[in-house]
């Protein structure tokens, strides 16, 4: 078996890459038996709320149309993490988080304060506007963040940038929307079956149409505002304690006042609700999605440009930067594996890729100074993780590479006198 090759130069690390002992309750099976209890007893407790609020009947029916925006929201944002593709641990965690805890949390604070508005001023209007344009937006838009506050402390790995910071808070976002769309669904059609009310004019039908068909992403826009807040922190040094601090913490405020704004919007007059959903939310969603496609490329070209050092010390081929910079690339490099090894070896191919970018992300991070202290211990698990895996990943890259490049076009005379025409390199490997 060939022996590895030597490490590439890379940046001094900033610590002395001694990993200390963890104390108890740092330990992962103490932080994951916690956690799991507290989201199996939120779950339990939600769900008979919601259920003792709309009844069963209702129940049922707003968990069937609440769920139809959930795939394609989690598409999205699974989509928009393939460059570097976290756990699927952290998004179950994160979801079941907004749909249990968060919106726990948020069921009981927003009764209980709308409540005591309700007794000091003696006004149960101006209770419920307050509740819902201030109350409201500060208790969610909080219940959320701890999600993706949680990830950040306890799976720092994991969080490296913006897109990592967007993707946790939109699923977890997705998942309280989810629980919060049964029980506005689940006691509109209630109240469809007291009042005989059926159709296209009824609570049922009006509250759909705006909750799912006009802004399933309400909920999912404000959240990422915060989560992108912890992606800048995650991009800053480990001295630069105020920043990694101030960040979050302003993303959590333009998330409440979006949120806030949003639920005010009826107050603003007969079309008010339009308005602010045309002028403000529409305008924020594409500026949002604009920032994070943008994001995902520089990911890609921080891939390209990292990984050649390796290459020169042997630990990768030399098409790999390339195929490993193109999701195309990337995608036909696991369907090469899988057509001529089977799934496993299309599995282990995608994780060469996940590893490889993780890599990429590491050396950049190391080479801006804002690595952290276990740089030389995690660089050796990756390029261990990548040299395992290097028979079966290496050859579907090269492949990829080359399948992937456009051949060249040549201008020449053709036999028999005819005209000049374009036609292709000669390129064996073409496909």
């Amino acid at each position: 078996m060939a022996t590895s090759p030597p490490f590439p130069p890379y940046p001094p690390s900033p610590g002395d890459g001694v990993l200390r002992h963890p104390h108890w309750w740092q330990r992962r099976w103490v932080r994951y038996g916690a956690l799991s209890s507290l989201l199996a007893l939120s779950g339990l407790v939600i769900l008979a709320l919601v259920r003792r609020q709309t009844g069963t009947e209702g129940f049922l029916v707003g968990l069937g149309l609440a769920v139809l925006p959930v795939p394609w929201l989690m598409a999205a944002f699974r989509w928009l993490d393939r460059v570097e593709p976290g756990p699927w641990r952290n998004l179950v965690f994160s979801f079941a988080w907004g749909a249990c805890a968060a919106a726990l949390i948020a069921i009981v604070a927003n009764s209980f304060a709308t409540k005591w508005i309700a007794t000091s001023t003696a006004d149960p209007a101006s209770a419920d506007t307050l509740g819902a344009t201030v109350i409201a937006p500060i208790v969610e838009e909080s219940a959320k963040a701890a999600a993706v506050l949680l990830v950040f402390l306890f799976r720092r790995r994991d969080f490296t940038g913006i897109v990592d910071g967007v993707v946790i808070a939109g699923v977890t976002a997705t998942g309280f929307a989810f629980t919060e769309n049964i029980l506005y669904l689940g006691t509109a059609f209630g109240t469809d079956q007291l009042t005989g009310d059926s159709g296209i004019a009824s609570v049922t039908a009006a509250t759909f149409f705006v909750r799912i068909v006009m802004s399933p992403f309400a909920h999912p826009l404000f959240t990422v505002l915060t989560g992108i807040g912890f992606g800048v922190a995650a991009l800053s040094a480990e001295r630069q304690h105020a920043r990694r601090v101030l960040l979050p913490l302003c993303g959590l405020l333009l998330a409440m006042g979006m949120h806030a704004f949003w639920n005010g919007s009826s107050t603003f007059g007969e079309y008010g609700f339009f308005a602010v959903y045309g002028a403000f939310m529409v305008p924020v969603f594409a500026v949002v999605t604009w920032l994070a496609v943008w994001t995902r490329q520089r990911e890609l070209r921080t891939v390209r440009a990292e990984l050649p050092p390796y290459v020169l010390a042997g630990w990768l081929g030399p098409a790999e930067p390339f195929a490993l910079g193109s999701m195309r690339a990337r995608r036909m490099a696991r369907d090469y594996a899988r057509h001529h090894h089977g799934r496993q070896a299309a599995r282990e191919v995608a994780r060469y890729e996940a590893y490889a970018t993780s890599l990429a992300f590491l050396r950049h991070r190391g080479r801006r100074g804002k690595a952290g202290p276990d740089f030389v211990v995690r660089e050796r698990e990756l390029l261990d993780e990548l040299w395992k895996r290097r028979d079966v990943a290496r050859p579907a890259l090269e492949y990829a590479s080359r399948a992937s490049v456009p051949a060249p076009v040549f201008w020449g005379p053709t036999p028999y006198g005819h005209p000049a025409v374009p036609y292709p390199a000669y390129n064996p490997y073409r496909t």
